[in-house]
């Protein structure tokens, strides 16, 4: 059987390097037009990609979800409100998103028999999809933006045939907008409120000032720098409108039932048991400097009638926490119903006031309360750093993670939540860096209530983990069965050369089947059916046939390379070399180093090896990797770690550190003989566009740069930006060393600043491009600015990526110098 993506491009045909004289296609130099790049470039913009998966509950069936080829910009240009952190599409009542399922079919694992779908709406448009508990059906959100439609859809899995469960519309404006109830028979859901009217016009006539205060007191308060704030009395209004929803039961039969008037409702889950809903409301007052997740909130537990049965909490506004990442709101935090019980709530609470600097031997407590709510809540656990979660089990096995940012400690206990008495037993403690030592995620799998439980062996003795498997040989996924009893790992699968092969999840309750993704550098990744009870190195069955998305760039050749910093910091990085290329016949080639930096507290951390080299060469549109159909050798993922060990903050040598990584990598790749020292540009998104033009900035190992959505200023980002901590005020030479732009007048080298005009990234505002760019250019640089219309931090539209490759490519032409044409075999 095999499964083939719509739409595959015909892009054999298409030769991987061009003649210079095709490969100098430049953007078009029309005002306000688009590009489009090179055909080679194209090609991969227009690749198929493989379909989304879901497993279903029985662990028998997998649905896949099949996504399209880039919307277009008049897709991407629709309206758009951004109110409060959220970005809303006004027609359909939903979060603003552009991507959309376009086909849905089943596949049986046992048989790998495709099943297709009757009834599906056309044309299919799946913003999300869930299986009921019982696994008889999946309902899924059909949005049709041109429409303004944004309903609720089922599929009869047994009868293979979908149709409209209501033609009531839902709000998926926070959220889903539905979720199945425990027992399978209805969908607890969010919907449009009919009687809300016409959302406010605003007449352009102010209603008052915007006013905002703070006083003397308070104490030190950070805050992100956070986009797509409420401006004005006008925006809270248009924000009550959209996030207004009606709360309601709907049967098969597709009868609704109302719950209750009509709230702000941010998130709403019925308790394992079906009788109770936990529900998140915010209320006024809003604020003008943060988004709507910091807003007053009030956590209620109603019952299935929608009737208020207890107020857990009345949260006030958070306009801002005390310094350090450590730092969390007061009062209740993570609030959850336990997927163990019927109906029991579980929340933290901080001890020190939320604030990291304060001295206390407990940080946080983790609270439970039962229902029916009237009794005081227990005390599940005390801990010495911030709570992070539970894995449940039963009600003598469950597995608590904490976490502390500071000294980057993680720690694993074993509770027992029915007997809270009882001595947690610490599992694991160690650090959050140390990738070789990760044991791995405990499996989950769904229970008969559409719960996520622990996976527990079929003999009650052992749960399971699943693995990146860190090694100084690269990664190699594992799969491990684990005793409650002695905490001995038994291994029962560890991906072998020369596949990288993932465990996905377990498909029985005795480790002895699992289903697993394998790839190698020439195979894309493919789903399979390990049976472990046979030799764990036989072949396994593949379940899926994913054809090679881009088989023009089949013969591209990659290494996993690995040197060392000047302070002795082992480094790593990929090098991808063009199809066909050989470094002695060919001689070395313009190349394109692509990097994000990464904060550690530990050099032995840094120096791990990251990626594998058995990964499928995946040549997206997004990454350097696009370059090697125009004949550019790309060293991508090479390390840039900043430590600061011990009371060391990192940052205090940050531009000594990014220099050494960049030294270090550019005398190998020039060592290796596959770069020219003369023709190497560097490159990166965000905070890789920060480091492109801090080394701009600082050295002269490249000839050009491309600065994708980045920050170049941190005084813009005066509390706090990635894992700094500090503020502007605490440490202000460490803001202005890392800032590039307090360095244009050393930058000599050319740099292309690309930006989405509608950038929502915190601390990425357009302005920093904006800014950065007119610095350059005052003071006699070479630089270029792109600003892509309706874009955010991540491009969107087919047009802005097609006109983000062209520019790159032309850049690169013309800095370094065209690609080197590989020579055939």
């Amino acid at each position: 059987m095999k499964l083939s993506p719509k739409g595959l491009a015909l892009i054999g045909s298409l030769l991987v390097v061009q003649p210079p004289a095709i490969q100098a296609q430049t953007p078009a130099k029309t005002a306000g037009s688009y590009a489009l790049p090179p055909l080679p470039l194209q090609a991969l913009v227009d690749a198929p990609l493989p379909p989304q998966l879901s497993v279903s509950p029985h662990r028998d069936l997998l649905a896949l979800t099949q996504t399209p080829s880039l919307p277009g910009i008049d897709a991407v240009a629709q309206p758009e409100l951004k109110l409060a952190g959220l970005r809303i599409n006004p027609r359909t009542y939903a979060q603003s998103r552009f991507s959309f399922g376009n086909d849905l079919f089943l596949l049986e694992i046992a048989s790998g028999k495709e099943v297709r779908l009757q009834g599906l709406p056309q044309p299919l448009s799946i913003a999300s999809s869930s299986w009921s508990p019982d696994q008889r059906y999946i309902a899924f959100n059909q949005v049709d933006a041109k429409a303004g439609t944004n309903e609720l859809w089922l599929v009869d899995v047994a009868a293979r045939r979908a149709r409209r469960l209501t033609a009531r519309p839902l709000n998926t404006v926070a959220g889903n907008g539905y979720r199945w109830m425990p027992d399978s028979r209805q969908l607890l859901v969010q919907l449009r409120v009919e009687e809300a009217g016409a959302a406010p016009v605003a007449d352009g006539i102010p209603r008052g000032p915007s006013v905002q205060m703070t006083q003397a007191g308070a104490g030190v308060k950070s805050n992100p720098t956070f986009q797509d704030l409420l401006k004005n009395e006008d925006d809270a209004l248009t924000l009550e409108h959209y996030l207004r929803t009606q709360a309601a039961l709907i049967d098969l039969d597709g009868k609704v039932v109302k719950l209750g008037e009509p709230s702000l409702t941010l998130a709403l889950e019925p308790s394992p048991d079906s009788r109770y809903m936990l529900r998140q409301r915010i209320e006024r007052p809003f604020s003008y400097q943060v988004p709507v997740t910091s807003f007053p909130r009030r956590i209620e537990v109603l019952d299935r009638s929608g009737k208020l049965v207890k107020q857990i909490a009345s949260l006030p506004l958070v306009e801002g926490l005390p310094t350090g990442n450590d730092a969390v709101p007061t009062g209740v935090r993570r609030i959850d119903w336990r997927h163990d019980a019927p109906a029991t709530l579980v929340w933290a609470e901080a001890q020190d006031g939320g604030d990291p600097a304060s001295k206390v031997d407990t940080r946080d407590l983790v609270l439970m309360q039962a229902a029916p709510f009237e009794q005081a809540p227990s005390t599940l656990a005390r801990l010495s750093s911030r709570y992070a979660g539970i894995n449940w089990g039963n009600g003598e096995l469950a597995l608590l993670n904490e976490f502390w940012w500071k000294t980057r400690q993680v720690k694993e206990w074993r509770i027992a939540p029915d007997h809270p008495d009882r001595a947690p037993q610490l599992i694991r403690e160690a650090s959050s860096e140390d990738r070789y030592k990760n044991p791995g995620r405990p499996v989950m799998v769904r229970d008969e209530h559409g719960e996520t439980r622990l996976l527990v062996s079929a003999d009650g003795d052992s749960i399971f983990r699943i693995g990146g498997g860190a090694s100084p040989e690269g990664d190699r996924p594992f799969l491990d069965k684990v005793s409650l009893q002695t905490l001995q790992a038994t291994r029962l699968f560890h991906s072998q050369a020369p596949y990288y092969e993932a465990p996905q999840i377990l498909l029985d309750d005795s480790g002895e089947q699992v289903l697993t993704s394998r790839e190698s550098p020439t195979e894309p990744g493919n789903f399979y059916v390990r049976d472990l009870r046979v030799n764990a190195q036989s072949a396994p069955r593949a379940l899926t046939h994913f054809p090679h998305p881009t088989p023009q760039l089949e013969g591209v050749n990659k290494q996993l390379v690995r040197y060392k910093r000047k302070d002795g910091v082992e480094l790593t990085g990929t090098l991808f070399l063009p199809p066909n290329y050989d470094a002695k016949r060919d001689g070395p080639l313009p190349m394109l180093m692509w990097a994000y930096p990464a904060e550690f507290k530990s050099a032995e951390a840094a120096s791990q090896i990251t990626d594998s080299p058995y990964r499928f060469n995946r040549i997206s549109y997004w990454r350097p990797q696009a370059f090697l159909a125009m004949g550019y050798a790309i060293f991508d993922e090479f390390s840039v770690p900043i430590v600061g060990e011990g009371s060391k903050e990192p940052n205090d040598t940050y531009v000594a550190q990014l220099v050494a990584s960049a030294e270090a990598a550019v005398d190998e790749v020039v060592r290796l003989g596959v770069a020219d020292r003369e023709r190497i540009a560097v490159g990166g998104h965000s905070y890789g566009a920060f480091m492109t033009a801090n080394l701009l900035a600082h050295t002269r190992l490249f000839k050009a740069g491309i600065a994708r959505s980045g920050a170049y200023n941190r005084t813009l980002t005066p509390f706090g930006f990635q894992a700094e901590e500090r503020n502007f005020w605490q440490a202000k030479d460490v803001y202005q060393a890392m800032s590039p732009f307090n360095y244009v007048d050393q930058i000599k080298d050319a740099l292309l600043l690309i930006h989405g005009e509608q950038d929502n990234n915190p601390g990425t505002f357009p302005v920093q491009s904006e800014r950065m760019y007119a610095a350059i250019k005052g003071l006699g640089g070479t630089a270029r600015l792109v600003m892509l219309p309706n874009e955010a931090h991540a491009y969107r539209a087919r047009e802005s990526i097609m006109q983000m490759l062209a520019e790159s490519n032309r850049w690169l032409e013309t800095y370094i110098g065209p690609g080197k044409p590989a020579a055939k075999p």
